[in-house]
């Protein structure tokens, strides 16, 4: 029993650290593993060089983005991916938008 008391607060810390610290990263790890999941085609991203470019081709573990004016190709990692900046709008939602537009001049 004496035993028992001595090891409760070392095991208070171990609880308190694992729910600080370990949950909040298994977390955040699930949420960018499913954010380098849903990347596609036309997505800009940012790597985590700070480049700025469009994916024009995945592969398995790699993904080629194209940056800059003269459009230069750069192949790297999935892993080296910071962040999705904006998803391409679809030509669907792009076209009702431009028949609503019409409409609405035609109502006018």
């Amino acid at each position: 029993m004496d035993s028992l008391v001595r090891l409760a607060p070392l095991l208070f810390i171990v609880v308190i650290f694992y729910l600080l610290i370990f949950l909040p990263e298994s977390k955040r790890k699930k949420k960018y593993n499913a954010m380098l999941e849903s990347l596609k085609v036309n997505d800009e991203v940012m790597t985590k060089g700070g480049i700025i470019g469009k994916v024009v081709n995945i592969q398995d573990r790699n993904i080629t983005i194209q940056t800059g004016p003269d459009r230069v190709r750069i192949k790297l990692d999935k892993t080296g991916v910071l962040n999705i900046l904006s998803e391409p709008k679809s030509q669907e939602s792009s076209s009702k938008k431009i028949e609503e537009k019409k409409e609405e001049k035609k109502e006018v």
